[in-house]
């Protein structure tokens, strides 16, 4: 491989250093919902009837609202997925793609500006 070509890093990479920079950098706590990896039928069984649900987003932000999806570069969202960031974000969650590090640290730090208030209209 040329030393000019970026390293393929993995989904498991990239989330493990986001969450890392959020708990160093932020006030914000982060959880990660653990939906993903293989299980055995039963305890796929068990996790269901708990209230595990296939498609929620990777990370959430409780504070900022924000989920997170962590995906490595040419990943796709699932249908299932798409289903669940539609319904977060007709909820008013705002639901992030992220396909690096970088770009979830940016839509962390676009979350934690400040709102702009509204100019009133003048009558």
């Amino acid at each position: 491989m040329a030393y000019s070509q970026k390293m393929k890093r993995s989904e498991h990479v990239e989330q493990r250093e986001f969450v890392q920079w959020v708990r160093q950098q932020t006030p914000h706590w982060i959880f990660a919902v653990p939906n993903g990896g293989s299980r055995g039928a039963s305890q796929g069984a068990r996790l269901k009837a708990e209230g595990v649900s296939a498609g929620v987003p990777d990370l959430y932000v409780p504070a900022l609202h924000l989920w997170v999806e962590m995906k490595i570069t040419g990943g796709r969202t699932s249908p299932v997925q798409r289903d669940w960031h539609d319904y977060l974000r007709s909820i008013g969650d705002p639901v992030v793609v992220a396909y690096s590090k970088e770009e979830a640290i940016n839509a962390v730090t676009l979350a934690m500006l400040p709102s702009v208030p509204k100019k009133r209209e003048l009558k």
